[in-house]
């Protein structure tokens, strides 16, 4: 149920309980200039904060919009009944003490009072509105009053405050926080503050996701609105399960799983904060996914290269100037300058307005976006008016060219506040700090998600068991996964008899082991089994013909996921799986295109396609593979893992040599 946040987040009048916080919320939205009444409510004071304080909810002039609850967490049970039973808009629940300390069972009565109610936590710091001067907001912040901006949405209260005290020219429409998220979730609120046609873009802090189909939709609503998300995900360095039989648990843990359920929802993902701050500013001027090609400008041979060097690691490449351009930038600059990108265009053209607007354009016009490198003096020991021209180039080049100019700064603080709010103003976004600037852009690229593209939904925990590979292999074989010719017995003296009509090389496994070679439960390259010693704790054994001709080994991995449905895993196989750690993961439904994509983007993949001339694996059966597995997960909910390791890759086709496979139970 999606329900109507309106008058909760753009309050008429605003209800504040809880003598010392009501003081608080009072004083920020008297600083905010809120201009609609504020009604204190308390049984004894008769005044508070300077304003007239009602003795109940019940003698409030009307139902409150939005009310800030500042009482304990019994107390806040009794007040949500009565503001429900009042027909109020909404409240936002601040005491702690509920799921997160131990007591489900209060939160649950509180939901319940709600009923239809919105309500935000409980345990939740609340939400200020700076398009209304609206704050339910117990605490200081570092915000203004705006007539537009994006919106900032954390699950950890101290970031939110943290990242208000900016001082980089963004700005802020809406700060929300969600607390426990009891009734209104991470999608649902997103999706309420986005619906407000003055917020141009949102920002996450996201601990966890906890409707990811909800906020797919909610992405790729944002998308066709016009309005980017960047999300700063927590949790990538703790394990995502606890310790499991498969190479694939270890791989897809962390942050894998959520990096790719963001990218395939295209969701623009940054591991820092300040990241988060300079793509925003992106989205909010120019909106989401800007166009990969880059051009650099500077008046130094040092800033190019510095740019060069640091923008290899986030993927951007730049590409040289047409000839068309060569030669316009030639005229201008003269013959001393060597025309590349990025481009270092000396300082014979500086304080020259005109000639620099010039370089500027011309430059810009073969690229989708431009980075310019400068850094104003400091203003209080300095006179930066000299830079002046070079900025208002900036400005005219994006304004010509209709695309994106980025006056960035090689080190944050060489940009101040009041430059970059005037500049966001003209319509540019001014970036702080070189490299986190070239980790915006990067971010602000994120491809929009694939139309309707909504993961699988995430299945409750439970007992599994696990198949020993001969049950493993049948079940590959009816998926029509190629498996090698073999056969199992309970014993070797059995098996001996059995294998007579096998080609060799032979392989002998022991069954009944997650990771034979380990276990010492595998022998390779044999003649017969005839003869070979028992393999302790083995519950029976298999013996196939060794698969030859062979280009590649691939690790194929697909597990249930608590949040995101189902995973897959694939990369470099083997027993070095882990070590070489080369894999991509995606969150199921996938197209063999998309994994095909994904997997051009391993590290090793030119030695799977064909590096120095040798033979290409055949990796389109792998992702043939891929494909029908999924769906035979998202068909069969009692699988829960299917791990193959390895694939063996030919030059035509692929065999699945090993298979670790659980089920339900």
């Amino acid at each position: 149920m999606r329900r109507d946040l309106s008058r909760l987040l753009r309050p008429r009048h605003i209800a504040v309980l809880g003598a010392g916080w009501a003081v608080n919320v009072i004083d920020q939205c008297r600083k905010m200039g809120f201009e609609g009444p504020v009604w204190p409510i308390h049984p004894t004071k008769a005044e508070i904060g300077g304003l007239r304080a009602y003795p109940s909810i019940a003698e409030l002039p009307e139902a409150p919009d939005a009310t800030f609850i500042g009482v304990n967490r019994h107390a806040t049970v009794e007040v949500v009944t009565e503001l429900e039973a009042r027909g109020a808009g909404g409240a936002i629940c601040f005491a702690s003490g509920w799921t997160e300390a131990g007591e489900p069972e209060l939160q649950d009565r509180l939901v319940a009072a709600a009923g239809d109610m919105p309500i935000l936590g409980p345990n939740c710091y609340g939400v200020i509105n700076y398009l209304d001067g609206a704050l339910l907001w117990p605490d200081q912040h570092g915000g203004r009053r705006v007539e537009r901006g994006v919106a900032l949405l954390s699950q950890s209260s101290n970031i939110v405050i943290n990242l208000t005290m900016q001082a980089r020219g963004l700005p802020v429409a809406y700060v929300a926080c969600l607390g426990n998220a009891a009734q209104i979730g991470l999608a649902e609120l997103a999706g309420a503050l986005l619906g407000d046609d003055r917020v141009t873009a949102i920002g996450m802090y996201v601990e966890g996701i906890d409707d990811a189909p909800a906020f797919a939709a909610l992405a790729e609503a944002a998308r066709a609105a016009g309005k980017g998300i960047v999300c700063v995900k927590s949790g990538k360095t703790e394990a995502s399960r606890s310790a499991a039989a498969s190479h694939t648990a270890s791989l897809a843990g962390g942050g894998a799983a959520s990096s790719a359920f963001l990218r395939q929802a295209g969701v623009a993902e940054v591991d820092t904060l300040s990241e988060l701050i300079e793509t925003l500013k992106i989205f909010h001027v120019h909106g989401p996914q800007i166009g990969p090609r880059l051009c650099s400008c500077s008046c130094s041979g040092g800033e190019a290269g510095l740019v060069a060097d640091l923008a290899a690691p986030f993927g951007h490449a730049f590409e040289p100037p047409t000839e068309a351009q060569r030669q316009r930038l030639g005229e201008i600059l003269g013959p001393i300058v060597t025309i590349s990108n990025p481009l270092d265009y000396h300082t014979f053209i500086w304080g020259d307005g005109p000639r620099t607007e010039a370089v500027f354009t011309t430059m810009l016009e073969g690229y989708d976006a431009g980075i310019y490198i400068i850094d104003p003096p400091r203003p209080d020991r300095c006179d930066p008016t000299s830079f002046q021209p070079a900025l208002d180039a900036i400005v005219e080049a994006g304004r010509t060219t209709g695309k994106p100019a980025f006056p960035v700064a090689s080190l944050p603080e060489n940009f101040d506040e009041d430059r970059a709010i005037a500049m966001m103003a003209e319509g540019v976004a001014p970036l702080m700090g070189l490299e986190t600037a070239l980790g915006a852009i990067k971010a602000a690229a994120t491809p929009a998600g694939v139309p309707g593209w909504r993961p699988a939904p995430a299945l409750p925990p439970r007992g599994t068991r696990l198949l020993d590979e001969a049950e493993g292999k049948r079940l590959l074989d009816r998926a029509g996964v190629a498996i090698p010719r073999g056969v199992i017995a309970n014993t070797l003296e059995e098996l001996t008899a059995k294998a007579a009509c096998l080609r060799p090389p032979l392989a002998l496994k022991g069954l009944g082991f997650a990771h034979k070679t380990e276990a010492g439960a595998v022998r390779l390259g044999l003649a017969t089994v005839e003869g070979q010693a028992e393999m302790p704790g083995a519950t029976g054994y298999l013996a196939e013909e060794m698969v030859t001709d062979t280009r590649a080994e691939i690790l194929l991995g697909l597990r249930r996921d608590p949040v995101y449905g189902v995973t897959l895993t694939l990369g470099l196989g083997g027993v070095t799986a882990e070590v070489l750690a080369d894999t991509v993961t995606l969150v199921l439904p996938v197209t063999e295109d998309v994994v095909l994509a994904a997997m051009r983007g391993l590290r090793l993949w030119p030695l799977l396609d064909g590096y120095r001339g040798r033979p290409k694996a055949d990796m389109a059966a792998v992702a043939r593979i891929a494909v029908g597995l999924g769906q035979e997960m998202l068909a069969r909910p009692e699988l829960e893992e299917i791990e193959i390791n390895p694939i063996l890759v030919r030059e035509n086709g692929a065999v699945a040599v090993d298979a670790l496979i659980r089920e339900a139970i």
